[in-house]
């Protein structure tokens, strides 16, 4: 819609263009088209047309400025992921210099690994971004505020690497509204490691709670069975949960997220194979044996946990940026991507959607897919603590996880009255 909108100047600007464009069709028919010399009326009637055609469209663009393409942005159709009535999943990144949001260093639950900063990465333009959705804003970022939510709140992460790292990106984010550092704590001392199954790290002064347990499959690991045939190492026995499962009840939120494990050179090269009951499934694949594991889980939600007490979360995959033929070459850029190049989909993330959508139990889904498509600029590569392998899976903290975390606020937020800022689309 124009407003105040003024005819007298729109002539003044077509009359201008229309004259530099006629200079400029003038120039271009005696500097290019000398062959049309004996052809006057020709001349004539082609510059004429192509001098109004020209116009109009100058025209337009003064008349209709925001008819611009959107760049980096992406588009979930039929989603029901929303929080006060704004779809988070959908939108762009953009730049934002009151980003990032904590200092890695400054924060000792942040794994060494993933201080990109601190392990030699010279430039932090991957830090400047800021995901906003298409037709709301994302609530700016209050630790003493969210404190103030979670208070007497147990929050319990169970996954992978992945996983781990929200949990890290989690308690960085809500540590820069602690006054007193030594009041947030490991409850057992334990220093934050890749292979230690669970950590627990306590906000005092809030009677917070944020656990993760490393379950990288969510469903139980096995021996070989009796008479398997010797390539069988261990098994996954798809029909039961992680035995640490009883220990996840008790919380307050929960946020899964599985997939990374499920593949060929983390199973079968490894002599692990699918199991359900007491039969081997040798022939099985493994999106096949990923659906069977989530649908134990799903049964699990629905008969252990009660709802009404405890939100659910299950983040889908998260984009890598590996290339190259055999998927093994890193290249880590210094901005976003414009094209996903097919990054934006995922066969893991389609089953935790088909998944979640079956069952009775609310559980929302955190499809982060699309967003990380784009963040080519914000994996690790060689900025780990050791160089001599890159990483084009995991990412840089501060980075990409806390916008997962500012996303998993908002759900918790608006479930307290406070709603997404709603904006034009």
């Amino acid at each position: 819609m124009l407003t105040r909108f003024s005819w007298s100047s729109f002539f003044g600007h077509l009359r201008s263009v229309y004259y530099e464009t006629l200079s400029f069709s003038n120039k271009l028919i005696k500097g290019h088209c000398k062959l049309w010399i004996f052809q006057p009326f020709n001349v004539l009637a082609t510059g004429s047309l192509i001098t109004f055609l020209l116009a109009m469209a100058c025209a337009s663009l003064y008349l209709f400025p925001k008819f611009q393409p959107v760049t980096n942005s992406y588009q979930i159709p039929n989603s029901s992921n929303s929080v006060g009535g704004c779809n988070v999943f959908e939108g762009r990144w953009i730049q934002d210099e009151s980003y990032p949001l904590y200092n890695s260093s400054h924060c000792p639950f942040a794994e060494g690994g993933f201080n990109c900063l601190a392990n030699g990465r010279k430039d932090r333009g991957y830090t400047k971004w800021r995901w906003k959705p298409k037709n709301c804003d994302i609530p700016r970022f209050n630790a003493r505020e969210i404190l103030e939510k979670l208070r007497g709140k147990r929050i319990a992460f169970v996954g992978d690497s992945l996983s781990r790292t929200q949990w890290e990106s989690m308690i960085c984010l809500l540590l820069t509204g602690v006054e007193d550092k030594k009041s947030v704590y490991e409850v057992n001392g334990n220093k934050i490691t890749k292979r230690i199954r669970f950590l627990a790290v306590k906000f005092s002064s809030f009677n917070l709670r944020i656990d993760f347990y490393r379950s990288v499959f969510l469903v139980q690991p096995g021996p070989a069975p009796r008479r398997a045939p010797k390539r069988v190492k261990s098994t996954l026995k798809l029909d039961k949960l992680d035995d640490s499962s009883r220990e996840w009840i008790d919380t307050d939120v929960l946020i899964f997220n599985s997939g990374h494990w499920w593949t060929r050179s983390k199973l079968f090269e490894m002599g692990c194979y699918f199991q359900l009951g007491g039969s081997l499934k040798l022939g099985m694949q493994t999106t096949a044996a990923f659906r069977a594991a989530l649908d134990t889980w799903a049964s699990w939600v629905e008969t252990k946990i009660n709802t009404n007490r405890t939100s659910i979360f299950f983040r889908t995959f998260e984009s890598s940026h590996w290339s190259g033929r055999t998927r093994n070459s890193c290249k880590v850029t210094r901005r976003p991507s414009s094209d996903m190049k097919g990054r934006d989909r995922s066969p893991v993330s389609n089953v935790i959607i088909d998944v979640v959508k079956k069952m009775a139990a609310p559980v929302t889904v955190l499809h982060v897919t699309p967003m990380g498509a784009f963040r080519s600029d914000a994996h690790v590569g060689t900025w780990s603590d050791n160089p001599s392998v890159p990483d084009c899976s995991h990412w840089c903290l501060p980075g990409v996880p806390d916008t997962w975390n500012e996303v998993l606020f908002s759900y918790l937020l608006s479930e307290n009255g406070t709603f997404l800022q709603r904006t034009p689309g």
